[in-house]
């Protein structure tokens, strides 16, 4: 099933993101958080590219587990930096092999310790070649593609109006859904969904949330992804940063209301950084009264 389906028949849209183990990990242990997400009832799970940018095979493979042993829909992450047109075409069929149709384009960060692109390995620059390149593939009728949206726009661009002129260029690509990076003011992905539809961006545009389990986990990635915090939630940090349950108490119930205003602001789904916590996130549903 292609996941613009779900959000052209039914509303909110429930899914969940969660990442492969490292290289030299098993699988076992994902695999057992897979089945504890599955009873939470998500329509489709989404897997990132594998942990440090370690290559697709594990994330074809459990995104595979996820469709065809869970019978839940899967969203496979698919960067294109550094791949050759040949390398995403072998992806590519890989996937359709294990009856997987819908991808996250995503341009993706240079592999660890390298500043520039190897000669040979230029074919892609941004998520949109990569878009344009599914589009073009000789099996494109199979797959539905996603792509990411950044409401504070992403690091590298110069200016939030520029940085929503390349959201419009990915649309314009053939994008059917777009999942926003981690955000934790609301009315900045309200203002967001505004300016988007102003230049016509028209596909559901799903918020994503990453509930704070950790104060400097979350100040590190804040820093990295350009995403601002809000003075409650620093002041949430500040008092609980040294009581790790009493953190992760307070960041389920913030993530609980966040959820809560979205859905009742008319967002059309939503999609949880579970950090492959499937208990957390199961509180976080019930408190936000999903589950």
């Amino acid at each position: 099933m292609k996941i613009i389906d779900l959000f052209n028949s039914k509303k909110p849209v429930l899914s969940f993101e969660v990442f492969p183990p490292k290289a030299d990990s098993p699988l076992d242990d994902i695999f057992k958080a897979l089945d504890k997400f599955a009873k939470l009832r998500p329509d489709f799970m989404s897997v990132t590219y594998g942990a440090g940018g370690n290559g697709n095979k594990r994330t074809v493979e459990i995104s595979s587990r996820i469709k065809n042993t869970l019978g839940i829909e899967s969203l496979t992450h698919l960067t294109c930096i550094g791949h050759t047109k040949d390398e995403i075409d072998a992806i590519l069929s890989n996937m359709s092999k294990n009856n997987l149709e819908n991808i996250l384009a995503l341009r993706g960060d240079l592999p660890v310790g390298e500043k520039r692109l190897p000669d040979g390995k230029r074919d892609f620059s941004y998520a949109s070649d990569l878009i344009d390149h599914i589009k073009k593939h000789k099996k494109s009728g199979i797959f539905s593609t996603a792509a990411a949206a950044y409401i504070e726009g992403h690091v590298e661009c110069k200016s939030l109006k520029q940085d929503l002129l390349n959201l419009k260029y990915k649309y314009d690509r053939g994008v059917d859904f777009l999942i926003t990076q981690l955000f934790f003011d609301n009315r900045r992905y309200f203002e967001f969904i505004e300016k988007a539809a102003g230049i016509g961006v028209a596909c559901p545009i799903v918020p994503g949330i990453m509930p704070v389990f950790k104060a400097d986990q979350i100040k590190t990635i804040s820093a990295k992804s350009g995403c601002s915090i809000p003075a409650d939630l620093v002041l949430m940090m500040d008092k609980y940063g040294s009581e790790p349950e009493e953190m992760k108490k307070a960041g389920i119930d913030y993530a609980a209301r966040q959820i809560r205003d979205l859905l009742e602001g008319g967002a059309p789904g939503l999609h949880i950084y579970t950090m492959v916590r499937p208990v957390s996130t199961k509180l976080i549903l019930e408190q936000a009264g999903i589950r």
